[in-house]
């Protein structure tokens, strides 16, 4: 193993690796600042660029900085026009929005910045240690454990219910599960609900979903309410204000840890990744707030932003140990990453470490260089992106909207998904004036997909639905998803009971 790591640095620090990790991270960084164009994108179309260079570490090292990179470089759509265009992002919006709003979008992004760094760092620490160990134990997860924690995840929306709201996201959950049913799967060929429209087969996009449920109504709102459109940001003049106060520092500091270790375990799971860890990370850290803390998360809270972003990255960095050591890509983008590599005729898998030390170990210390550089590139950065707040209202709408519908339409490359952006952007606009949460719908779209696969892989297994309870780890999960759910009404429960308690006391 040390001889590997001295293969490995010396290969990561080579003159070309390392311009390969700045290319890339440069690269990544401003794709993942546009709505639309994610890492699945931008990596499918940069393999044939790696292949030309020849030189298999290089080329992945390139590979994995557009990755992170773009993971990074998404929170900045998401903090300043709420235009969430990379799925691990989503719940950046939750709090980095309303910072933006209250005129702190510096200090928001960076957060973002420091949250994404020391997330990306510690899981690339963590990764040089226990990728041996931990290929071993996602091993024992199977089709059974998957589907238990995609019901995990899809718990965690009692995250964003706030007091009296669980039924709604509830509601809004199993609406999202329902739209990801919509075209072929997986495990059916044949379209579903499509209405005999073909352009559905496919299903909808991701991103249309995603810009019509948060960038399409922001911009409809500041249509219909022009004393929001005078000028962006709410407070522009504040923007420079980028740093953060010691009492801010020491209320993120204990969030970046838990999330960068909780965040690099969930990346670990083929299957989970970035997208998962982000949503979850926001459900622990809001529910374990207190107080007026709990009650700042979706109006800009610093623990609500900063928690999102460490798990994200830590995620990305977690989602490699699959992919390197078992060949079992953990999400789409790394898929991709799988088919990079074997066009590069690196075989991944339990072999990699003895064939190709200097590839495997070039590629995790890369990580964490290319961390230092993302850091290096975003914080000088910060003061200009965040000038876009400053921009009129009445001009950085039809920008909005630009982006939006041009992140929409390059998903699918048919007017079909224009269509399907402006009419569920306008059911959403509604839903959120009525006072629907509209990111339980995002997670159960997301997560639809992922239950369904392992659901039927798991009954095919054992003939029906006996597993739920046969596995104990499949048990052991769902019992944890039955406490996210009833966890808002417990501590209902408990607050009534404690304020009865003072009123006879008093």
């Amino acid at each position: 193993m040390i001889e590997g790591i001295l293969s490995g640095l010396s290969t990561a620090f080579s003159i070309q690796n390392l311009l390969m990790v700045i290319a890339g991270c440069l690269i990544g960084t401003f794709i993942g600042m546009l709505p639309g164009l994610g890492p699945m994108s931008i990596i499918a179309i940069m393999i044939p660029v790696a292949i030309q260079i020849g030189d298999p570490a290089a080329a992945l090292i390139l590979l994995a900085g557009v990755y992170y990179g773009a993971i990074f470089g998404g929170s900045t759509s998401s903090i300043l026009i709420n235009a969430p265009g990379v799925a691990g992002t989503v719940a950046t919006a939750f709090d980095g929005y309303p910072m933006a709003r209250q005129g702190q979008a510096g200090k928001a992004l960076t957060i973002a910045a420091i949250g994404s760094f020391s997330g990306g760092t510690i899981g690339a620490i963590l990764l040089m240690g226990f990728a041996p160990g931990l290929a071993t134990v996602a091993l024992l997860f199977h089709s059974a454990e998957y589907f238990a924690l995609m019901v995990v995840g899809l718990a965690a929306i009692a995250a964003f219910a706030g007091s009296g709201q669980v039924a709604k996201a509830l509601m809004m959950t199993v609406l999202g599960v329902m739209l990801a049913t919509v075209g072929e799967s997986a495990l059916f060929n044949a379209p579903r609900f499509t209405f005999g429209i073909y352009d559905l087969q496919s299903g909808i996009s991701f991103i249309t979903l995603a810009m019509a449920l948060f960038a399409l109504p922001e911009a409809l709102y500041l249509v219909l309410n022009p004393k929001r459109s005078e000028r962006g940001g709410d407070g522009g003049s504040n923007i420079s204000n980028l740093r953060i106060t010691r009492d801010e520092a020491k209320e993120i500091a204990p969030v970046i840890g838990r999330q960068s270790l909780q965040g690099f375990f969930i990346g670990v799971m083929p299957g989970a990744g970035a997208t998962i860890a982000s949503f979850l990370g926001y459900a622990v850290e809001r529910n374990i707030a207190k107080g007026e803390d709990r009650a700042k998360f979706g109006k800009g809270s610093v623990k609500g932003l900063a928690a999102p972003e460490t798990a994200n990255n830590a995620a990305c960095t977690g989602s490699f140990v699959p992919l390197l050591t078992l060949g079992i890509p953990g999400s789409g983008t790394t898929a991709i990453l799988l088919g990079a590599l074997i066009a590069l005729n690196v075989a991944p898998g339990p072999r990699l470490m003895v064939d190709n030390p200097s590839i495997f170990w070039a590629v995790i210390i890369s990580m964490y260089i290319g961390n230092v550089v993302l850091l290096i590139l975003n914080l000088p950065l910060i003061p200009y992106i965040a000038k876009l707040l400053e921009i009129p209202r009445n001009y950085l709408i039809p920008f909005i909207l630009f982006f939006t519908m041009m992140g929409s339409y390059i998903g699918q490359n048919n007017a079909t998904e224009l269509l399907l952006l402006t009419g569920m952007g306008i059911v959403a606009t509604i839903m959120r004036m009525a006072g629907y949460p509209l990111a339980p719908m995002l997670i159960g779209f997301i997560l639809g997909p992922l239950l369904e696969d392992n659901f039927a892989r798991a009954m095919n297994l054992t003939d029906g639905i006996s597993f739920m309870w046969e596995r104990p780890m499949t048990l052991a999960l769902l019992f944890f998803a039955i406490i996210l759910i009833f966890l808002p009404s417990i501590r209902a429960g408990f607050a009534r009971l404690k304020g009865d308690e003072a009123a006879q006391g008093d």
